[in-house]
């Protein structure tokens, strides 16, 4: 019996904090303007890009975060790995290669955009080992140029 409660507190506590990253960019731009939410969109390298891993795992998993972006933004990550068994299929490559084009022409890694419903920059900034708060106020700073 108590197992069970401790399987449930942990489905649910981690459940709690997952963030909410759109499958597909027509998913993500769909929910942005059904919802008139802000898009952050994050050009990762998930298995080759050290500061990349960081901020999955300093900010992206972190619940202040969850919290921060729940009704204020629609999450999509661009992934480009490299290793061969995170090869993503030819059309999300294809959709993450022409969003590289149009929003991350230099090629860094992390890079945050945040768009409108219309596609139209509002910022844009790196990751620099910021703590959650610290970076949360990054995005705020973008904002409000």
């Amino acid at each position: 019996m108590i197992r069970s409660w401790c399987l449930l507190f942990l489905f649910f506590t981690s459940w709690g904090w997952s963030q909410d990253w759109q499958p597909s960019w027509k998913e993500a731009l769909d929910k942005a303007q059904n919802k008139e939410q802000a898009i952050l969109l994050v050009f990762s390298g998930s298995d080759w890009c050290i500061p990349c891993i960081r901020l999955e795992n300093n900010v992206w998993k972190s619940s202040n975060f969850d919290n921060y972006t729940r009704n204020r933004f629609v999450l999509y990550r661009a992934d480009f790995p490299k290793r061969k068994k995170n090869k993503l299929s030819q059309q999300i490559q294809e959709t993450h290669n022409r969003l590289a084009e149009k929003y991350n022409k230099n090629g860094y890694f992390p890079w945050v955009v945040i768009l409108n419903t219309q596609l139209e920059l509002l910022g844009n900034l790196s990751y620099n080992n910021e703590t959650t708060v610290d970076f949360i106020k990054l995005i705020e700073r973008e904002l409000n140029e």
